[in-house]
C-alpha cells in the first residue's frame, strides 16, 4: 500500500504540491492563532465555596459551616478530594475533579448539592461559588500608588473603581482587592450613657438598621404628568446616622449622637500588602477565567490600565508588580531561538554528507511543512504554544527528516548506479560500452556490478500503466522512484515506532499528565505529520530538486573519510563476534553503577524568572507585627543587587481564591535578567544567600517559583517540595505528633527547613455563660451572644448608599473596654426583662459570664472531612527520593503514632510515586507494541529481536551522560528515555534494511550461479551493507544528534525541564550508535552463519 501511495504521489506531483500549499497556509494560519503561554495549566479543575461568617473562631465556623458543606460534597460525582478551611470568620471549601472534568459541569454539580445542605446552615449564612478561574490564575498582580493619599482613599479607590473596570476586560474571572483599610462608619457607645438613658445596645443596632430605607410608591399622574413616587431614607453620611432618634424622654430625643460617636474608620483587616520594602500598599489581582489565553488576558488588563488611567485622581498611578507575560515572551523567544539553531544545523549535516545542495532542500524544505502540520493539529486539539508543546517539536527535529535523509541517500545510489549502465548521450561505458563494463574500477566497481538492479537492456523497473501514466520516460526519475519504493515503508514503519514510543506519556495521570500531554501530543503530531510527507511529499520534490550530476560516493570525502575509520572495525568485529557481544553486555551491565546513584525527583525547578518566599511564623501573629515584618523582610531581600522588585502579601486576599492565613507571607521577587547578576552567581546561590539574611526567630522560610506554588498548593495543599500531611480527630494530639515529626525530620541530611502547622496556638478569650446566672434574670444564652456579638464583635447591622460607594456601619463599645478582660466583664452590659412593671435592668456581662483566656485552634482544615495538620518541608543539595526513602524509616523507627492518627507524605513526591506507578506498568506494554510493529515489518522474529536490543544499550549512554551531568531521575528524564527507545529502534531499523539488502542481492548472485551462499559471501553481504552504507546511517545519528544539541546546552525560560529530556536522548543516541555499527552486523552474522549452518545439515 505504502508503496502504491510512493507512486501515485510520483505521478500526481501537482496534487500533492497543491496540498502542500494548503498544508502551509492553515499551518500559518494556526501558528498566528495559536495561544501563548509560559507552560500548561497544571491545576486541577476545581470548584470553590466561600462562605463569609463574620466575627465567628474558627471552630464555630468548621462546626457549622464547613463541616456540613464537607460532608455534603463528598459524594460530588468525579470529585476526587474534598478540603475545607475554617479560618476568623470565613469558610473555605475546595472541591478537586477528575481530569477532563468540564469546568462549568462541576459547578453546576456543586451548587445542587449546596442546595441540598443550605437549610442546615445559620441563618444569614450563605456559601457562595468562588471564580471560574484556573489554579493558576493569577497573572496580573499591580499596586495603587500616591504619595498625597491615604491607604483608605487608595482602598476606596480600588474597591469601587478600579476593581470593577478591570474585571471587564476580557478574559478576566476576577479583580481582589489587598491592602490599605476597607472604610466603614463604626458607632461607638458609651455603655454609662447607655445605662443612664435605659437603652440596650441591641436598640441603637434596631434604629440604624430600620432608618436606612428607600422605598418606591409606584406612580402619581398630575396635570397629565406622570411622577414616580419614592421615599427617599437611605442614610447618606455621618450626621444622618449621628441624628437618629432612639427614644424620647420627657419630650425630649435621645439621639445617637448623645450615646456615642460616629467615625469614619478602618475596618479590621485578614490581609495586607508592602513593596520593597517602603510601607504597605493598596494592591489588586487579576485571575485569568478558565481556558483563556494568559498572554492575551494580560494584554488586555495592561490596555484597560491605560484606558482608565486618565480617569485616575491626580498623582495617582498603577504600579504591575507581578506580570507572568515577561516568562511567557522569555519561554517562547527559548524554544524559537532553540527551533532555529536546530533547523540550521540540521540543514548543514545535510548539506555536508550529500555535497548537494538540491538534494539537501529536500529534507530542509520538509521540515518546516512538517512543523506547520503540526500547529494545525495543535489548533485542532486547543494546545496552547508553550516550553512543552513546542519542547516536542523541538525533540523531534532531527528525526523527523530521517527518511528522507535515507531516502535522498538511496536515491543517489540507485543514480550511481544508472549512470553506470545508462550514461548520458555521448559517455561510452568503459570499454566502448559493448561489453556492458561501468565507469568504476576495483573494489567499487565490482561492488557497483554486484547490486546493479536494473538489466543491460536498458529496461525500466516500472512497466505497464504505471510506468506510462506517469509520463516519466526518464530513466533518472525510474530511479528516485524505485529507491523510495525501496525503504519507504521501512522507514515509514520506523517513524511510527517512534511515534508509538510516546503512548506511555498519554497515560501519565494529574499534575505530570498536564504537563507532559501537551509534548507528547505535538511530538505524535510531527512525527506522524513526518511519517505521511516522507511518502507523499519527499518523493515529489526528490523528483524536482535532485538533478544534475551526483557526486559518487567513492568521490565523497566526507564517506571515504567514514569508511575509512569504520572499514577496520567491522573487520574486527565480524573477525571476534562473541568478544563484541561480550563486551557489549559487559558496558551494559557496568551502566548499574551510575544507575544506583542518580537522585531522584519529580521535576526539575522551572526558572520562572521570579523567586516566590513563602516564610510562615506562629500563630497568633497581630496585623500590626505582620506589616513590620513584612517590611523588614522585603527591605532586605531589596537590598540585593539581583532583585528588580519585591512585593509581598500577608493573609488573605479578597478572593475564594486565596485561603491564607495571617501568619502565611507570600512575597514575589521580581528578578533583573542574569546578565546583571554578580558573575557566577546562579539561583539556587542567590536563594541561600537570601534564606540566610532572613533567618528570624519564630519564623520558617521555604522557596519556589510563584507559578509552581499556585500549583503545589492547590493540587495537595503544600507548598514546598515535601509535605507530611498528619491525620486525626483530636488537634492536641495530632499537633503534638506534627511537633515530633518536625522534630525527627530535622536531622535528616539535606533538610534546609521543616515546620509543622501550629494548630493549637491560637489565643482566645472565652465568655462561657453560666445558665443558672442567667435562669435568675430570666436570660437566654442567645441574648447574651447577642449582647457580645454587637458590644465587642462590632456586628454590621447595615450599609449606607453614597454614590456608587458603599459603606458598611458597624455599632461596638469603645477599644478600651475591648481591650482588657476585667473592663468586658465590668462594662459590657445585659438588659434583663423588666418584672412586676419596674423599669429594665442592665446586668454585667460578669454576673452572668465567665470571662477568660485560653488557646485553641487558630485555623482549622480538613481533608475529605477528616482533621488535618501539614508539616512543610524544603530540602536543599538533596534529591527527594533517597530523602524520603531516608526520613520515612526515621520518623518510623522514632515517632510513635497513637490509635486514630496516620501520616501521608505528598507533595512533589507524590507526584513522582505516582508517575513510576504508572510508568512501570505501560512502558513494557510499549516495548510490546513496538516489538508487534516491527514484526509487521520484517516478518521475522530474529530480526525484529536484534532491533529490540538497541533499547537497553541505548539507555546505557543516556545513564552515563545524566550521571556526567549530575542530573536527577526525574518524569522529564523518564520523557527522555521514552523518546530515545523509539528513535534507538530506528537506527536499528535502517542498518538492518542495509544489511537484508545486500545479504539478498547476494542470495540471488548465488543463486542466478547455481551455488549455495558461503559465510564469506554473508561477510562480503555485511561489509557492503554496513561499511559502504555507512553514511546514510551516520546522517540520520548525526542529524538526531545535532537536533537535540542546542536543546541539552540552551539557556533561558523551560530549558531545566528540556535539558532533561535532551540529556538522555544524547547520550543514549552516543551508545545506540555504537550498538548500530558494531553490535547488530555482530549479531545479524552470527544469526545468519547459524542459518547457513542449518540449510546446510538439511541438505
Amino acid at each position: 500500500m505504502l508503496n502504491t501511495l510512493i507512486a501515485w504521489s510520483a505521478k500526481n506531483r501537482f496534487l500533492v504540491l497543491l496540498a502542500t500549499a494548503f498544508v502551509v497556509l492553515a499551518g500559518v494560519w494556526s501558528l498566528a492563532k495559536t495561544p501563548l503561554d509560559a507552560i500548561p495549566d497544571l491545576s486541577d479543575v476545581q470548584v470553590i465555596l466561600y462562605t463569609e461568617f463574620p466575627g465567628q473562631a474558627p471552630q464555630v465556623v468548621e462546626d457549622q459551616v464547613t463541616y456540613p458543606l464537607t460532608t455534603a460534597l463528598l459524594s460530588v460525582p468525579k470529585s476526587k478530594v474534598v478540603r475545607g478551611f475554617s479560618f476568623f470568620g470565613a469558610s473555605f471549601v475546595y472541591v478537586i475533579f477528575e481530569d477532563g472534568t468540564d469546568i462549568y459541569w462541576a459547578r453546576s454539580r456543586v451548587l445542587e448539592y449546596v442546595n441540598s445542605v443550605s437549610g442546615k446552615l445559620p441563618k444569614g449564612v450563605t456559601p457562595t461559588l468562588g471564580p471560574d478561574a484556573t489554579g493558576v490564575g493569577w497573572v496580573y498582580q499591580y499596586a495603587v500608588l500616591a504619595k498625597d493619599r491615604t491607604l483608605a482613599e487608595l482602598r476606596t479607590l480600588q474597591d469601587w473603581y478600579l476593581r470593577y473596570q478591570l474585571a471587564k476586560a476580557p478574559g478576566v474571572a476576577e479583580v481582589a482587592s489587598l491592602g490599605g483599610f476597607v472604610q466603614q462608619y463604626q458607632v461607638t457607645v458609651d455603655p454609662a450613657k447607655l445605662r443612664a438613658y435605659g437603652i440596650p445596645l441591641m436598640r441603637v443596632a434596631e434604629a440604624i438598621r430600620n432608618s436606612n430605607r428607600d422605598v418606591g410608591g409606584r406612580t402619581l399622574e398630575m396635570a397629565e404628568t406622570e411622577y414616580m413616587v419614592r421615599g427617599r431614607g437611605y442614610l447618606r453620611g455621618k450626621e444622618d446616622i449621628e441624628n437618629l432618634v432612639l427614644k424620647a424622654q420627657n419630650g425630649t430625643p435621645v439621639r445617637i449622637a448623645d450615646i456615642g460617636r460616629v467615625e469614619l474608620v478602618a475596618d479590621e483587616r485578614r490581609g495586607l500588602s508592602e513593596l520593597n520594602g517602603e510601607g504597605e500598599v493598596v494592591s489588586g489581582i487579576a485571575m485569568a477565567r478558565y481556558g483563556q489565553n494568559a498572554l492575551e488576558v494580560i494584554d488586555n488588563l495592561k490596555a484597560k490600565v491605560d484606558e482608565i488611567g486618565a480617569g485616575l485622581p491626580e498623582g495617582v498611578s498603577i504600579a504591575t508588580v507581578y506580570d507572568r507575560s515577561e516568562l511567557i515572551q522569555r519561554a517562547i523567544a527559548t524554544l524559537k531561538r532553540t527551533l532555529a539553531e536546530e533547523s540550521l544545523i540540521v540543514a548543514l549535516v545535510c548539506i555536508v554528507f550529500l555535497l548537494h545542495l538540491r538534494s539537501a532542500l529536500v529534507a530542509i524544505l520538509m521540515l518546516p511543512v512538517a512543523i506547520l502540520a503540526a500547529f494545525i493539529g495543535m489548533r485542532a486539539l486547543g494546545i496552547n504554544a508553550n516550553i512543552m508543546s513546542l519542547g516536542g517539536i523541538a525533540i523531534a527535529v532531527g528525526a523527523m527528516i530521517d527518511a528522507a535523509i535515507v531516502m535522498i541517500e538511496n536515491a543517489h545510489k540507485h543514480l550511481e548506479r544508472l549512470e553506470a549502465t545508462h550514461p548520458p548521450p555521448g559517455l561510452p561505458l568503459e570499454g566502448g560500452g559493448e561489453s556492458g563494463s561501468l565507469p568504476f574500477k576495483g573494489r567499487v566497481g565490482a561492488r557497483v556490478r554486484r547490486l546493479v538492479d536494473y538489466d543491460q537492456s536498458g529496461s525500466l523497473p516500472f512497466k505497464g500503466r504505471v510506468g506510462v501514466g506517469m509520463g516519466l520516460d526518464d530513466p533518472r526519475t525510474q530511479a528516485i522512484i524505485a529507491a523510495c519504493r525501496e525503504v519507504g515503508p521501512a522507514l515509514f514503519f520506523s517513524l511510527l515506532v517512534i511515534t508509538i514510543s510516546f503512548l506511555p506519556v498519554f497515560t501519565l495521570e494529574a499534575q505530570e499528565g498536564r504537563l507532559f500531554a501537551p509534548l507528547a501530543w505535538t511530538k505524535t503530531l510531527s512525527m506522524a505529520a513526518a511519517a505521511l510527507l516522507s511518502v507523499t511529499l519527499v518523493p515529489v520534490l526528490m523528483l524536482l530538486f535532485i538533478r544534475g550530476k551526483i557526486k559518487p560516493e567513492a568521490q565523497n570525502p566526507v564517506n571515504r573519510l567514514l569508511i575509512r575509520i569504520y572499514r577496520p572495525i567491522i573487520a574486527g568485529v565480524l573477525n571476534w563476534k562473541k568478544a563484541t557481544i561480550a563486551a557489549a553486555a559487559v558496558v551494559l551491565a557496568m551502566s548499574i553503577v551510575p544507575a544506583s546513584r542518580l537522585g531522584s525527583e519529580f521535576m526539575p525547578t522551572l526558572n520562572e524568572g521570579a523567586l516566590f518566599y513563602m516564610p510562615t511564623t506562629l500563630p497568633g501573629l497581630s496585623v500590626t507585627k505582620a506589616a513590620e515584618l513584612l517590611q523588614t523582610q522585603n527591605k532586605i531581600i531589596k537590598s540585593f543587587p539581583e532583585v528588580a522588585s519585591v512585593y509581598g502579601k500577608a493573609g488573605r486576599a479578597q478572593t475564594a481564591t486565596d485561603p491564607a492565613p495571617l501568619e502565611m507571607f507570600e512575597t514575589v521577587i521580581n528578578l533583573k535578567p542574569e546578565s546583571e547578576w554578580r558573575p557566577g552567581l546562579t539561583t539556587d546561590q542567590l536563594i541561600a544567600e537570601l534564606d540566610k539574611a532572613l533567618q528570624f526567630p519564630g519564623v520558617a522560610n521555604s522557596w519556589t517559583m510563584p507559578i509552581k506554588a499556585r500549583t503545589d498548593m492547590l493540587s495537595t495543599g503544600i507548598r514546598t517540595p515535601i509535605g507530611i500531611k498528619i491525620f486525626g480527630s483530636d488537634l492536641v494530639e495530632m499537633e503534638r505528633l506534627a511537633k515530633e515529626i518536625e522534630t525527627v525530620v530535622k536531622t535528616v541530611p539535606g533538610t534546609s527547613s521543616a515546620f509543622a502547622e501550629r494548630i493549637t496556638g491560637g489565643f482566645y478569650l472565652d465568655i462561657v455563660p453560666d445558665r443558672r446566672a442567667l435562669a435568675r434574670y430570666g436570660l437566654t444564652v442567645g441574648e447574651v451572644m447577642d449582647v457580645v456579638a454587637a458590644a465587642l464583635g462590632g456586628e454590621m447591622v447595615t450599609t449606607t448608599v453614597e454614590g456608587r460607594e458603599r459603606f458598611g456601619v458597624t455599632v461596638r463599645y469603645p477599644r478600651d473596654l475591648r481591650s482588657d478582660p476585667q473592663a468586658i466583664a465590668r462594662d459590657v452590659l445585659v438588659p434583663a426583662p423588666a418584672e412586676m412593671g419596674a423599669p429594665a435592668t442592665m446586668v454585667p456581662l460578669g454576673q452572668l459570664a465567665e470571662v477568660k483566656i485560653a488557646t485553641g485552634a487558630p485555623a482549622i482544615r480538613t481533608e475529605n472531612a477528616l482533621l488535618s495538620a501539614y508539616l512543610y518541608v524544603d530540602i536543599r543539595d538533596r534529591d527527594i527520593g533517597s530523602y524520603v526513602a531516608e526520613a520515612r524509616k526515621a520518623v518510623s523507627d522514632k515517632v510513635k503514632f497513637m490509635p486514630g492518627t496516620y501520616v501521608t507524605w505528598s507533595g512533589q513526591f507524590e507526584y513522582m510515586e505516582r508517575a513510576i506507578a504508572r510508568l512501570k506498568v505501560v512502558v513494557p506494554l510499549t516495548l510490546l507494541i513496538i516489538f508487534v510493529l516491527l514484526y509487521l515489518n520484517f516478518r521475522r522474529v530474529t530480526e525484529t529481536l536484534i532491533v529490540m536490543l538497541s533499547v537497553p544499550f541505548a539507555l546505557v549512554g543516556g545513564i552515563w551522560l545524566m550521571w556526567l551531568l549530575g542530573y536527577n531521575l526525574s518524569v522529564a528524564a523518564a520523557i527522555g528515555f521514552i523518546a530515545l527507545a523509539g528513535v534507538a529502534a530506528e537506527t536499528g531499523v535502517v542498518m538492518l534494511i542495509y544489511l537484508d539488502h545486500a545479504w539478498t542481492a547476494i542470495q540471488q548472485k548465488c543463486a542466478s550461479a547455481g551455488r549455495r551462499p558461503q559465510p564469506a559471501d554473508l561477510y562480503a553481504a555485511i561489509m557492503e551493507g554496513a561499511v559502504e552504507r555507512v553514511r546514510p546511517k551516520m546522517m540520520t545519528v548525526t542529524a538526531i544528534m545535532a537536533g537535540l544539541l542546542p536543546i541539552l546546552w540552551g539557556a533561558g525560560a523551560g530549558s531545566e525541564v528540556m535539558s532533561r529530556i535532551a540529556a538522555p536522548m544524547v547520550g543514549g543516541m552516543i551508545s545506540s550508535t555504537v550498538l548500530t555499527l558494531a553490535v547488530i552486523p555482530a549479531i545479524y552474522g552470527m544469526v545468519k552463519t547459524w542459518g547457513l549452518g542449518r540449510e546446510g545439515v538439511g541438505e
